[in-house]
């Protein structure tokens, strides 16, 4: 037992005496037995025993332990059995105690039965004693109820006859009172209409209500006719008859303001109507001269009337009505004849007098146009009699304009009630005839586009940071101005018109921008050389290229913007279609036609050096030397234009202009090759080193444009292009039993017309090229002959020689080649060149293979193209 409970740790010990181990185990065992460890949770019997006894030499205090376990264990039976015993006496002591409450609530069920029983019968008895008592308070309630009613008649009777009397002798001011006392007495019969003197005393009032308003309304036919100044009893009476109309129905109230405001816009409509000269549309100020005379003059006719009825309020919005159809028809028949500056004055006009009306009956101005309208004029807007506008004060918006069926529907004193906004009333009858504006408006910017590129400098303003053409800058400002001129007249259907004509005066910019282009040459003789692609650009040419890419991109961002602000204040039916993609997409198309014609005009230049190239006598070099004078060539051109281009273009579009240029140089370069007489091997160890320079130059292009590091798809591409006129060059290197071998490995997709165009540069006869090319074709297992070197035409010449089309039928035809070319890895490199090397003993040639494959990238597949900066492709023609 002993070797099972005890841990691995507990070893015997030699030394202890069992006399010493029995006393410790005693007092181990004492005081662990005295904590109740034995209901902690986590007992664990094996710790436990290995804690009393650790050693060997501790089990002789076992028995003792044992034997007080035993003893705790009767202990505990014993407690067991008491409790036991003590559970069975007071379980029948619980019975007795449940038979006792049954009783108990039998007894309780059968006095609240008894209880229930009483009180029914009690309540019967308190049924029978007020069964009497009930019918004689009925009697009181209708009895009082009768005599209310009666005396209420009487009042009645009696208010009715007063109320007559007072209606006779025009006292307004007690019958108003007199009639909410009417009126709430008569509210108390209207279950009683059908009894015959009920009823005639509601005719009897309903004919006083009558007669108080005859007298009322007659006493205000006079109002415009007697000086109420002069009479302070007549204006007294007649501010106590409106307490009167307040007690009368709403309908009196409505009818007598529709007759008051009519009466004094009679005079108005006489005056305004018809082909008069005060009522032309160039005369609207006048309108609203008088209006706001008839206001000012008539202060104590308004001051009749209770301010809650807002009589100068209603009078208003039916001026604002009847002139908006006024105007309507004056506009309807001018139409074909309206003069802009007229149009504009008038409308002007409108806008100041609703401006005037809403700050006057408790509208908020409008303010001057933020920043959203177009903005703060820095320079300030010019003037000039065809543009009156400009001075207006205020926005306007039209909001809640009524239908015609709706302003004969309500009536004056229910449209008070509702919120109503004086702005547009009258100024939204322009919104049809505002045509000949914008068309004006169109011309005028055209006109100014026109004016801008003649005067052009195409040159940066001097000290300026942004490097655009400052027409752009003048194009945008008047745009600026004219939506700010726009938006304080109109923000609906004018000014989404308007804005459909920023687009059409920026994409007429855009053109301009792209006629400015410097042209290709398209002559026939250039046709019949290959050389309509090129592209003659001076430096300071370049320099208007690179201010046109910047103005293009100026004009896309700023177009973004206005679209912005239009959308910002435009009513929401127009927000959806506020849009300048097809502006921005013109001006993308313009930096994408730069950007091909500043890579053209470079190419143009480095093509005379490849010409260079070709004019050398590659057959007589005798040694290898330093770099030769088209590489320097290339070398002037690159460091004169680039850092000039870098300088003024963004880091975007020179990385864009590096990448058009190195996937046009590197194949033209390769092609170039080709177009080379015979190449002797001193030659073509020549035109490697040369072709090495080429490729540094190409490589260094991104740090002549002052970027610190070479992006990596560009390092990529120029060196695995490059690579293939290296390779080309090592296989025109190797020895004749061998170049078909390292043709195979270093030009794996070259086809049997590349390989004989192989042979004509290494200077073999026909006579020798044919067992070569026999050789060539039983290699690849080519499943057509080869072409005979004597009757081969030159149009049935490789792929990768260039045709008399140009560079840019060439670069298109080139590009399956170039793809295929990129799967050449840095494997197949090495290996072809040691294949080379081996079999020539030059020490020459060995430095060449190794300065070549020291310089070759070990890219294996081409990535990918080149990004797509711009959404529309260079047209037809242009690289």
């Amino acid at each position: 037992m002993a070797g099972e409970v005890l841990s691995p740790s507990a070893t015997p010990t030699a030394k202890a005496s069992s006399e010493g181990v029995a006393a410790d185990g005693q007092l181990a065992t004492r005081k662990e037995l005295s904590v109740a460890v034995f209901d902690r949770p986590d007992f664990n019997t094996i710790d436990f025993i290995n804690q009393i006894f650790p050693n060997e030499a501790s089990l002789v205090a076992v028995d003792p332990l044992i034997h007080k376990l035993r003893f705790k264990i009767r202990r505990v039976d014993a407690e067991i059995l008491a409790a036991v015993r003590q559970q069975s006496s007071s379980g029948s002591k619980a019975k007795e105690d449940l038979a006792s409450a049954m009783t108990a609530i039998q007894e309780l069920y059968t006095k609240v039965r008894e209880i229930k029983a009483k009180a029914e019968q009690s309540e019967v008895m308190v049924q029978e004693i007020c069964r009497d008592i009930k019918k004689l308070d009925y009697a009181k309630k209708h009895i009082t109820t009768t005599i209310t009613a009666l005396h209420r008649l009487s009042m009645l009777v009696s208010a009715v006859d007063q109320l007559q009397y007072m209606a006779a002798k025009r006292q307004y001011k007690d019958a108003a009172g007199q009639l909410e006392a009417v009126n709430q007495l008569v509210s108390h019969f209207q279950a009683y209409q059908e009894i015959p003197k009920i009823s005639e005393l509601r005719s009897k009032f309903d004919n006083v209500k009558q007669t108080l308003k005859s007298h009322i309304f007659s006493d205000f036919s006079s109002l415009n006719t007697t000086n109420l100044k002069e009479n302070p009893q007549l204006q007294q009476q007649l501010a106590d008859s409106c307490l009167v109309v307040d007690a009368l129905d709403a309908a009196v109230k409505e009818e007598l303001i529709q007759n008051i405001c009519s009466k004094e816009l009679n005079a108005y409509q006489q005056i305004f109507q018809g082909t008069v000269e005060v009522a032309k549309l160039e005369k609207a100020e006048r309108r609203y001269a008088w209006i706001k005379r008839e206001l000012r003059a008539k202060e104590d006719v308004w001051a009749i009337f209770p301010h809650s009825w807002r009589v100068p309020y209603l009078l208003c919005m039916q001026f604002c009505k009847v002139t908006r159809a006024q105007l309507m028809e004056i506009l309807d028949m001018q139409k074909d004849k309206s003069d802009v500056g007229t149009l504009l004055q008038a409308l002007q006009r409108t806008l100041e007098f609703e401006e005037e009306l809403a700050e006057r009956f408790g509208g908020t101005g409008a303010g001057k146009v933020d920043e959203e309208g177009g903005g703060t004029d820095e320079e300030g807007d010019e003037d000039d009699g065809s543009n009156a506008a400009q001075k207006v004060k205020g926005k306007y918006r039209k909001q809640n304009e009524p239908g015609e069926g709706e302003e004969g529907e309500r009536t004056l004193a229910h449209v008070a009630g509702l919120p109503f906004s004086f702005r547009g009333t009258i100024s939204s009858c322009f919104e049809p005839y505002m045509g000949v504006y914008v068309s004006l408006e169109e011309t005028t910017l055209l006109e100014l586009v026109d004016k801008q590129i003649a005067d052009e400098t195409w040159e940066a303003e001097p000290g300026s940071q942004s490097k655009i053409l400052p027409s752009s800058a003048q194009v945008f400002l008047h745009i600026k101005k004219s939506l700010k001129r726009c938006t304080a007249l109109t923000r609906s259907q004018t000014l989404f018109n308007l804005f459909k004509t920023f687009q059409k005066v920026l994409k007429a910019y855009a053109t301009k921008l792209g006629n400015r282009l410097p042209k290709t040459s398209g002559s026939l003789m250039a046709a019949a050389t290959g050389t309509d692609w090129q592209v003659k650009v001076t430096e300071k040419d370049e320099r208007v290229v690179c201010y046109i890419i910047n103005t293009g991109e100026y004009c896309s961002e700023t177009a973004g913007q206005l679209a912005e602000s239009v959308a910002k204040v435009v009513d929401a039916q127009f927000v959806e279609q506020v849009d300048v993609g097809d502006v921005q997409d013109e001006f993308s198309g313009v930096i994408t036609r730069a950007l091909s014609i500043l890579v053209l005009g470079m190419e143009t230049r480095l093509d005379q050096e490849l010409a260079a190239m070709t004019k050398i006598a590659w057959g007589t070099v005798e040694a290898v030397g330093d770099q030769s004078e088209y590489v320097n060539g290339i070398s002037s051109v690159l460091s004169t234009s680039v850092p000039v281009i870098s300088g003024l273009l963004s880091s975007l579009y020179f990385q864009y202009f590096m990448d058009k240029l190195a996937a046009s140089f590197a194949p033209r370069f390769y092609v170039n090759i080709f177009k080379c007489k015979r190449i002797s091997e001193m030659g073509a160890q020549q035109m490697l080193l040369d072709t090495h320079a080429v490729k540094t130059l190409l490589l260094e292009v991104p740090q002549l444009g002052g970027q610190s590091s070479v992006p990596a798809s560009y390092s990529k591409y120029v060196t695995r292009e490059l690579g293939r006129a290296e390779a080309l060059l090592k296989v025109i290197l190797a020895p004749v039993e061998a170049v078909a071998d390292t043709f195979r490995a270093l030009l794996a997709d070259g086809s049997a017309s590349d390989f004989q165009k192989v042979l004509d540069l290494k200077g073999l006869k026909k006579n020798e090229q044919q067992p070569l090319l026999d050789q060539f074709n039983r290699r690849v297992g080519s499943s057509s002959p080869a072409p005979s070197t004597a009757t081969a035409p030159p149009s049935q010449s490789s792929p990768l020689v260039p045709t008399s089309s140009g560079a840019a039928a060439f670069a298109q035809s080139a590009r399956p080649a170039m793809e295929k070319a990129a799967a050449i890895g840095r494997g197949a490199m090495a290996q072809s060149a040691a294949a080379a090397a081996a079999a020539v003993s030059s020490n020459s040639l060995k430095r060449i293979f190794a300065l070549a494959d020291a310089a070759k990238d070990s890219t294996g597949k081409k990535e990918g193209t080149f990004r797509n900066l711009f959404n529309k492709q260079p047209q037809p023609g242009m690289k």
